[in-house]
């Protein structure tokens, strides 16, 4: 008991919210058609004048790596984490809106609730 005490929950948070980015990012970037089907209909349409659909899937993997370093790495200023946790919240609150509910809504709740935790605590500080 006396180890959990010293365990920071915010630096659980963060790290656990960066592997998942890290993930995700990764694959997004390396197998961009696997995940073309999960893009709606209309986003699919106003992304298309300008960009492919691999090609925007790639750039939401690569911003996903982002998130994940500014979430892992130690040193960056507080402000940028509290706003990654802020984006992430918005992600997540976005996908549960407006892809309705199917057999991984729980993970959406669950990665909603660790964003919207990670924000109030760090703008705490």
């Amino acid at each position: 008991m006396a180890l959990l005490k010293k365990i920071n929950p915010e630096w659980v948070l963060r790290l656990s919210l960066g592997a998942m980015y890290v993930y995700s990012g990764f694959d997004l970037f390396v197998h961009p058609k696997s995940w073309t089907n999960f893009i709606p209909f209309w986003l699919k349409s106003a992304v298309a004048p300008l960009l492919t659909t691999a090609s925007f899937v790639k750039i939401q993997g690569v911003g996903e790596l982002l998130f994940a370093l500014v979430l892992i790495i130690p040193f960056l200023p507080r402000r940028w984490v509290t706003m990654v946790a802020t984006l992430s919240a918005l992600e997540m609150a976005g996908i549960l809106l407006l892809f309705g509910v199917d057999l991984i809504t729980f993970r959406d709740i669950g990665l909603l609730g660790a964003a919207v935790s990670l924000v109030v605590l760090s703008s705490r500080q």
